[in-house]
């Protein structure tokens, strides 16, 4: 048997073996899904029922169909009347290549069959204008969403039974691939746009026009003005934003139904992948282990490599399906860091396939013991190697994660020790004592690093970063979480003068995120930020916007 065939089989037993596999027909809903609608929808999909019912005295005042533009800030009950009266002009003013927000809504009074809107170009002086190619939109559309620990101290909680907490239908999902719906009496629909203003439009003031139809017949006309000021935001790949957002390739196989690393999963991830990189993303999330988090999501993490003990007892090591993962997402733009995951797991156990016994085994090791730096010591060897063979060692760290200080100096002694020049990261409590070995750097939002050791981090060419997860009640970005949270993330890490934000799940999807957005162990939306089919969500464009305002903070002070 060649070695390609050795590798697959290492692969598809280690799958097996540790339940990275699995069927899609002995997968369970965890909120129905509603009838008649195929498992895991992609194109089109209809929503889990409202259960929150309109109060007619409420709408009482309300006649026919309605149309005005809204707060962006705020993510409107389906149920309930928006606003006293219509806005129908909106401003907003923007550098050239930044991305400006709206949201508009539509509510009824009666029943509206065919709901439909249209966004013209934007017209400036002469022939200078803005596409209307240039604007994503979408109806916002609504997710089941749970709450905080009852305390209101955290989100971070085993949550095997739903009905201990509140849930409600929440706006978060943004669908542009939904061109008309219809809309039951006593309901309010919003439609979000996002336009990225081309970086080449001359400064000035544009106008256009949002018209909402009914059956084809406009029922309202809303006036969109923008205000482009004459300075240049770059392009997200240039921006100094520190963006780490973990990706998991192993939810869209799942979710999509299609073959691990397969050319289907690969074109199935690359829309979601780059709307990633538009957003500024710097880090590729690698696992070099399998479940290096013991399997805390919905889809575990596998190995992308694979460790194989040879009939003499040494090892040896497959890094094609890590190459073909970090090609792909080079060639989605994301091409800064490469942070593999981890030397040091949650659950100490290390899978490989043995040879001689033709069979999967686990080596259990931990910091400090003599089999563990042998394990690691040949690894990294040879990974360095590899790495420098394909030109990806300079971008390359060894990633940790809330890992304690001792074994933090285990695994950093180790690493000094085969190559000085290996990258290392670490997200988790802030250690003196190790700070200087750290690379890139991540600290809890709420265990600030002291202002010096940003500053000489900084100078040194280091990353300071901070991250939230289910721990933080606020700033975070829960589907239930206001949405002015996720904007004041990338302000507030400007005000800190560090470099960048994490968020350990860009897309660990639950079992049917665009229907339900809880999971068994954190609060809603804990696991991940975009929903399948490339749709954006409300909270992930907020977090843009803040990011923006600190790429901008920054080159004001530098004009």
């Amino acid at each position: 048997m060649n070695h390609r065939k050795i590798f697959a089989a290492t692969a598809l037993l280690l799958a097996i073996t540790l339940g990275f596999a699995q069927p899609a027909e002995v997968v369970k809903t965890q909120c129905g899904t509603p009838t008649g609608q195929q498992r895991f929808p992609v194109l089109s999909y209809r929503e889990l029922p409202q259960f929150a019912l309109p109060d007619p005295v409420e709408w009482r005042g309300v006649k026919g169909v309605n149309v005005s533009w809204a707060d962006k800030n705020i993510r409107y009950p389906a149920t309930a009347v928006p606003l006293a009266h219509s806005l129908t002009r909106q401003t907003l003013t923007g550098w050239r290549g930044e991305r400006v927000f709206a949201q508009a809504v539509v509510w009824t009074a009666r029943p509206a069959a065919d709901i439909s809107y249209e966004i013209s170009d934007l017209s400036g002086k002469g022939n200078s204008k803005i596409p209307s190619a240039c604007i994503e939109a979408g109806f916002v559309r609504y997710v089941m969403a749970d709450e905080l620990n009852k305390d209101g101290m955290s989100g971070c909680s085993s949550r095997p039974d739903h009905t201990v907490y509140d849930s409600s239908m929440v706006a978060d999902c943004v669908d542009p691939s939904l061109k008309s719906l219809a809309m039951s009496p006593m309901q309010t629909q919003a439609i979000w746009l996002t336009c990225w203003i081309p970086q080449e439009t001359p400064a000035g003031s544009y106008r256009g026009t949002l018209t909402v139809r009914e059956a084809g017949k406009a029922v309202g006309s809303l006036r969109l003005d923008i205000q482009v000021e004459d300075y240049v935001l770059p392009l997200p790949k240039d921006w100094t934003f520190h963006l780490d957002l973990w990706q998991n390739p192993y939810a869209v196989a799942r979710y999509y139904q299609v073959p691990l690393w397969s050319e289907a999963h690969l074109e199935a991830m690359r829309p979601i992948m780059r709307r990633l990189a538009e957003a500024g993303q710097k880090v590729i999330t690698a696992s070099i282990i399998h479940r290096p988090w013991n399997g805390q999501t919905e889809d575990a993490f596998s190995s992308m490599v694979n460790w194989i003990r040879k009939l003499d007892g040494t090892w040896e090591y497959s890094f094609e399906v890590f190459d073909r993962w970090v090609e792909f997402m080079m060639s989605c733009g994301i091409t800064g860091q490469i942070n593999c995951y981890s030397m040091i797991p949650w659950r100490l156990t290390f899978p490989y396939f043995d040879s001689a016994e033709n069979t999967v085994k686990e080596l259990h090791a931990e910091p400090g013991d003599p089999a563990y730096a042998d394990l690691w010591g040949n690894f990294l060897t040879t990974f360095a190697r590899h790495l420098k063979e394909k030109g990806w060692f300079d971008r390359t760290a060894i990633a940790m994660d809330e890992r304690p200080m001792k074994v933090m100096q285990e695994a950093i002694a180790i690493i000094r020790k085969i190559d000085p020049e290996f990258k290392i990261s670490l997200a988790g409590n802030y250690y003196p004592e190790i700070e200087q070995e750290i690379f890139d750097y991540c600290s809890g939002w709420h265990h600030p690093f002291p202002d010096d050791v940003v500053a000489r981090r900084k100078a040194e060419g280091k990353f300071t970063t901070y991250y939230t997860c289910c721990s933080e009640p606020t700033p975070n970005t829960f589907t239930f979480s206001p949405l002015e949270e996720a904007s004041y993330i990338g302000r507030a890490v400007a005000a800190r003068k560090a470099d960048g934000y994490l968020r350990w799940a860009f897309n660990s999807w639950p079992l049917e995120p665009l229907l339900d957005s809880r999971f068994r162990s954190w609060a809603s939306g804990d696991t991940y930020l975009v929903y399948p089919g490339n749709r954006t969500s409300l909270r992930f464009e907020h977090l843009i916007d803040g990011i923006q305002a600190f790429e901008k903070q920054r080159l004001s002070k530098e004009l």
